[in-house]
This record gives structure tokens, C-alpha cells and sequence, in this order.
């Protein structure tokens, strides 16, 4: 709950921004909120996913401890908009992130920043790989599933990149859900029990990905990873930090720890969560908690006194 609070103090601090057409002051007055409320949490953190290096964000920058010093220490992720430009322009599906596991277990993969990946729900276990061809892929979790290829919803971020990835996915009998950002929430879905989505495949951020197997871990869910370096420089800065290419990254590789906590807030409607709003005298959020030790997903609702935020 302590975790709630930040995330939920993030999105409410960028509510205001919502449709404003500014993603820069969403994300600064996110950002603000997020590390004020973290402060106070019982746990020694370290950022391993955060805004970027100490000389580009003022907070919540990759090394950067938080919380109060005192209780487990751990590694954290944090996004407090993942969905800057969803949020700006009143798009849905923007969340207010945080991933907590164990010192030491997350893959730092800040160096690298795209992946391939690709992630289901339980039914994908040892039926997926990424290695494979998406027609296979979605034969096998069509299969594992049995519903029929039609029926099978695959989520892509919309990006000129994928384009050739969607004509095979639609070429293979299946829909597509396109989605203009916030992969997080795409691959969540994908792993959630009953939800629309199947699967969600593609290339992303690797920071993403590593947030995203903290979910998957409660979640039981199947998720795979491939680092995607750009050029040879970002090839060879990651060969420094120790990351390994042409090589499958699965959920355990990402995250070594079962001790995990996923926790999310919407700003926007998604299909995960509903947006923050104000009804006159109140602000509503809704969050979501998962716990990968215990497979426990929690859904909190609060309204909070609106005088208190202005």
C-alpha cells in the first residue's frame, strides 16, 4: 500500500495535464510526486530502471536510492507516466508504474534500450518462442488455448517498425490490437486470465521489459526477450555491461527474484485500470497490485480529498 500511495500520488499529479498537450510538465509533475511519496517508504531502494543517468533527470535517475532507508533492500523500476504522449493527448492506457524485487535480482538493461519481446498468459509455457515465426507462434497459442486462430488478439505498439510484423500476424488469421504506446499494459493484459489480448509481441523498451516480468511473475504468465541494439556503439556498451545478445531472456533471467511486486495506477482509461478523475469535492484512481510471491493481483480503488492536492 505504501507503494500505492506513490503511484497513486503521481497520477493525480499529472490529471491535470491530461489533454493538455504538454508531456514534459505531466511527466515533471509525475515524476515530483512519485519520489516525494517514495521517500517515505520503509525499504532501501535503488532505481535500476529510472528517468535516465543522473545527468539527464534530477530524480528518480538509474542508481539513485529511495525510500527511508530502513527495511528490505531492493531493486526498483519506476515509470511515474509510462504513456507521456497518451497522456498529453488524452489518449488511453497511461499508467503510473513501480516494480519492486530483490537487491540485485533485476536485469539492468538500461544500456540497451530496445528488446523484442514477446509474452502470454500460462497457456504459453513451453508452447512460445520467440526464436520462432509469429504464425507459428500464434498456431501454438491458438492450439494451447483452444480457440480458434481468429480469435486470437495480438497487441503491437503501432510504429512504422512493426509494419511487416502486422501484415504477418494478419496474413496468419489473427487480429491485431494496436496500440500508440504503453507496452507495460499490453503485455499485463496479455497474461491476464479473461482479458481481450492473447499475446503481445514487438519491439519496445528493454526497461519496460524487465518491469513487465515482475508482473508476469505473479501473474504466472510467459514472457521472452531479445536485446535489439540500434548501432554497434549501443551493441558494444552493453557487451561492457555485461549483457549477452543473440541470447533468449526468459522471465527468471529478467528478474532472479519471485519476491516481486508489480504496482500501477491508471492516468488514462486502459483496459487495466481506469483513468484518475475528479468528481467535484474527490479524485478517484484505481490501482492494481500484483505479488509475485503469493500470485495475489489486488485491485484498489480510493477517493481522495481533492483540497488535500491543490
Amino acid at each position: 500500500m505504501e507503494l500505492v500511495r506513490a503511484t497513486e500520488a503521481a497520477a493525480i499529479r499529472a490529471q491535470p495535464f491530461i489533454g493538455r498537450g504538454d508531456k514534459l510538465a505531466a511527466d515533471g509533475a509525475a515524476v515530483d510526486a512519485m519520489r516525494k511519496f517514495l521517500g517515505t517508504v520503509n525499504f532501501d531502494g535503488v532505481v535500476v530502471i529510472g528517468e535516465g543517468e543522473k545527468d539527464k533527470a534530477p530524480m528518480l535517475f538509474n542508481g539513485e536510492h529511495v525510500g527511508n532507508g530502513n527495511g528490505p533492500a531492493a531493486d526498483i523500476a519506476v515509470d511515474p507516466i509510462d504513456g507521456t504522449s497518451l497522456t498529453a493527448a488524452g489518449r488511453q492506457n497511461a499508467l503510473s508504474m513501480i516494480a519492486v524485487a530483490d537487491r540485485g535480482s533485476m536485469l539492468d538493461a538500461s544500456s540497451v534500450f530496445y528488446m523484442d519481446k514477446i509474452v502470454t498468459g500460462a497457456e504459453g509455457i513451453g508452447v512460445i518462442d520467440i526464436r520462432q515465426p509469429i504464425d507459428v507462434n500464434i498456431a501454438a497459442l491458438a492450439k494451447a488455448k483452444d480457440k480458434p486462430i481468429g480469435e486470437i488478439v495480438v497487441a503491437v505498439l503501432d510504429r512504422p517498425r512493426h509494419v511487416g510484423l502486422i501484415e504477418e500476424i494478419h496474413a496468419a488469421g489473427a487480429k491485431t490490437r494496436l496500440m500508440l504506446d504503453g507496452d507495460v499494459a499490453g503485455g499485463i493484459n496479455a497474461a491476464m486470465y479473461g482479458s481481450r489480448i492473447d499475446m503481445c509481441v514487438g519491439t519496445g523498451g528493454s526497461p519496460e521489459g524487465v518491469a513487465t516480468a515482475c508482473a508476469i511473475k505473479a501473474l504466472g504468465g510467459f514472457i521472452q526477450g531479445r536485446l535489439h541494439p540500434k548501432t554497434d556503439e549501443e551493441r558494444q556498451k552493453g557487451l561492457d555491461a555485461g549483457l549477452i545478445f543473440d541470447h533468449v531472456y526468459e522471465a527468471s533471467d529478467l528478474v532472479r527474484s519471485d519476491n516481486t511486486y508489480f504496482v500501477a495506477t491508471g492516468v488514462t482509461d486502459g483496459e487495466l485500470v481506469s483513468g484518475v478523475r475528479r468528481l467535484g469535492p474527490i479524485i478517484r484512481t484505481e490501482s492494481i497490485v500484483l505479488r509475485g510471491r503469493s500470485g495475489t493481483i489486488r485491485r484498489v480503488a480510493a477517493d481522495h480529498v481533492a483540497e488535500l492536492w491543490a
